[in-house]
């Protein structure tokens, strides 16, 4: 369950709607991220409308699932992270680490180097 429940929210964000997404996670969501630049939230709802401007900022975003590592209701999940900022193409290597209960993703910490995307952006 942990597994699929991982994937199917990973699959979503790759689709880019936030009412998909959204419906992945529980009504108390823990998005919490750990970049320098990042900023960490609680609830459901405040994720559904964060999500638009991310989405919209973040163009073309695409995760490609570099394993999943599962133990019980907890999931880590190396990725390839790809989009276009500011016309810039970006690449980052990060981890996903996941708390799910039921079916849903609980928590979600994100694992990614600020400093490698600002090198990328810079102009």
């Amino acid at each position: 369950m942990t597994r699929r429940a991982v994937i199917r929210y990973v699959n979503a964000l790759n689709r880019h709607d936030p009412d998909e997404i959204a419906a992945c996670v529980t009504p108390d969501f823990h998005n919490e991220h750990t970049s320098a630049a990042g900023r960490s939230l609680r609830g459901r709802e405040a994720y559904r409308d964060r999500l638009v401007g991310f989405l919209a900022e973040f163009a073309g975003l695409s995760y490609e699932i570099e394993d999943v590592i599962v133990e019980g209701d907890r999931a880590a999940v190396p990725y390839r992270m790809t989009f276009l900022y500011d016309g810039a193409p970006v690449l980052i290597r990060g981890v996903f680490r996941f708390l799910v209960a039921g079916d849903l993703v609980a928590h979600r910490v994100d694992y990614w180097d600020g400093a490698d995307f600002e090198r990328q952006i810079a102009r």
